[in-house]
């Protein structure tokens, strides 16, 4: 069974980036957390760094198979055959020194995995930048490298494990510790998140529970929030449609009506709102959403006459001439 292991990891690195020349290597110093959540089993992954684009990277998860962060002075085949090797039934651990035992440039990697079943594992290399290290606690590691002082992973974790909510909301909470108590030495660039099903469905589509990245911004933990809350408003709009698919017309409206409180500006949002009033038959209740909307862009009202056809809009020409009849007379 260990010559078994052994081979299955010798042939996956036939094609690692560590047969390449130093020159693919990218010194991405970083802070990072993977996590599993124990109640849904959600596997995540979420990372700051004074580096561009550090979520193309750093982060790496699969649907009921487990999370990775690789960083320091990155490989990023750790990411992809860490998660075959999880895939085929290896712990995280497992895994982690299989790729390990293959690398001639360890000394100088930093990395963690996290599996399906919670196991956690994680490697600081002798050379990565001071100041470095990690935590590992249960069902996550913290891991940081050319970092302001050696508060930074112990912040983490005190964080992620104080912290309410799911798991997205915890793993944004370790990332504000380490910065509130130094960051990177460098300073701030870029922030990512990636959060995946703790169980296959198939549909890698349908896995990802959240994507983002914020490739380059002056506040990158900041924007990464802004962008979690805009996520969360449009899984509504989304709900929302599925229940537009299934007739749930009162569903819909429930659904587009919460994403329009939590992101009150976006005129999309308020549009499809409007809409499902119609089709619930509220109109009275939707002239005043559409006028609003158009008086701010006159694009939605071109837009109205056109649904009918496609069944989004259940108004006969009557109705339509209704709702049209609200915009603002141009002078």
């Amino acid at each position: 069974m260990k010559k078994k292991f052994i081979y299955f990891a010798a042939v996956l690195f036939s094609t690692s980036l560590f047969a390449q020349q130093p020159s693919s290597i990218r010194p991405v110093h970083t802070f990072s957390i993977v996590a599993r959540d124990s109640v849904t089993g959600d596997l995540g992954v979420a990372v700051q760094s004074h580096w561009f684009s550090v979520g193309s990277l750093v982060t790496w998860g699969e649907a009921g198979v487990g999370a990775v962060a690789t960083q320091s002075f990155v490989d990023p085949s750790y990411g992809k055959l860490g998660l075959d090797l999880m895939r085929s039934g290896k712990t995280a651990q497992q895994a982690l020194d299989a790729l390990l035992a293959s690398d001639p440039g360890k000394d100088v990697r930093q990395v963690a995995f996290v599996d399906a079943k919670g196991n956690v594992a994680a490697h600081t290399g002798e050379k990565c930048i001071e100041s470095a290290g990690y935590i590992v606690g249960k069902q996550y590691s913290v891991q940081a490298n050319l970092m302001l002082n050696d508060k930074i992973w112990s912040a983490m974790s005190k964080a992620f494990e104080s912290a309410k909510g799911d798991l997205t909301e915890r793993m944004l909470s370790a990332l504000d510790a380490a910065q509130a108590v130094g960051g990177d030495i460098r300073g701030k660039q870029s922030a990512a998140i990636l959060i995946v099903k703790g169980r296959s469905t198939g549909r890698p589509w349908a896995d990802k529970v959240i994507d983002l990245r914020v490739e380059d911004h002056p506040e990158p933990l900041q924007e990464l929030r802004r962008l979690v809350s805009v996520h969360r408003a449009y899984d509504h709009m989304n709900n929302g449609d599925l229940a537009v698919e299934h007739n749930d017309i009162e569903g819909a409206l429930r659904e587009y009506g919460a994403a329009e409180v939590m992101f009150p500006d976006n005129l999309e949002m308020k549009f499809w709102h409007a809409v499902a009033l119609v089709n619930a038959g509220k109109i009275d209740a939707s002239l005043p959403i559409f006028k609003e909307i158009f008086a701010k862009d006159s694009n939605w009202l071109t837009l109205i006459p056109r649904l009918p056809k496609s069944g989004t809009l259940i108004a006969d020409d009557g109705m339509i001439k209704k709702i049209m009849g609200v915009a603002q007379k141009k002078r």
